[in-house]
């Protein structure tokens, strides 16, 4: 009986040290989904000029302002004070206004009137290169992606079961215990049936 108990026990242990294995109880932080984006951007390149327009989202009727950064194709080094105009091909009544505000990078200002792609037509001269480049890919009224939730994890399967058996155990171990100090404690006291010499020298 004492070699069952002992046996239980450690079922019981052992189940108990699987059930836990797969948990992670460091301080390491689950990884972040990543930085959400606040703006958008388009891109175009020749033999002479890189383009880059950044904006955030546009909205019909709505002032836009976008910065344009504009540099050199060859050295990547930005472009100073260069005579650029910005017209756009999908509503040639559109005005743009165009500001240098840093080495290389231009404030464009205008509205747009609809909710639509536009593309835009930027006419570079700097110095003695001169180019006509398009923005395509200018989305007005497009909304910036909403950031995903953290993944719930889902319950392992394999997990469940290890607890059930760790339960199913503790409670078998508990029902042997049980049974084993009531028939201790219930044991009959043995009754000694031997005769002594003397009780049977008198009996004789």
């Amino acid at each position: 009986m004492k070699n069952l108990l002992l046996f239980l026990l450690a079922l019981l242990l052992t189940t108990g040290a699987y059930a836990h294995g797969g948990e992670d109880h460091g301080g390491t932080a689950a990884p972040s989904a990543g930085p959400v984006a606040t703006t958008f951007s388009v891109a175009a390149l020749s033999e002479k000029f890189e383009l880059l327009l950044r904006f955030e989202p546009l909205e019909k009727g709505t002032p836009a302002d976008m910065r344009l950064f504009v540099s050199d194709y060859a050295t990547n080094a930005p472009v100073q004070g260069a005579k650029i105009t910005v017209t756009s091909p999908e509503a040639a009544d559109l005005k743009f206004t165009v500001t240098e505000k840093a080495p290389g990078s231009y404030l464009v200002e205008g509205q747009f009137p609809v909710n639509q792609k536009y593309s835009l037509a930027v006419n570079i001269v700097a110095g003695d290169r001169a180019d006509l480049m398009l923005l395509s890919g200018v989305e007005v009224g497009k909304k910036l992606p909403v950031a995903a939730g953290p993944a719930v994890a889902a319950p392992s399967l394999f997990s469940s079961w290890q607890n059930i058996l760790l339960l199913l155990g503790a409670f078998a171990l508990g029902i042997v215990l049980t049974a084993f100090l009531m028939r201790r404690h219930h044991r009959p006291a043995t009754i000694s049936t031997t005769t002594s010499p003397a009780e049977y020298e008198n009996h004789a």
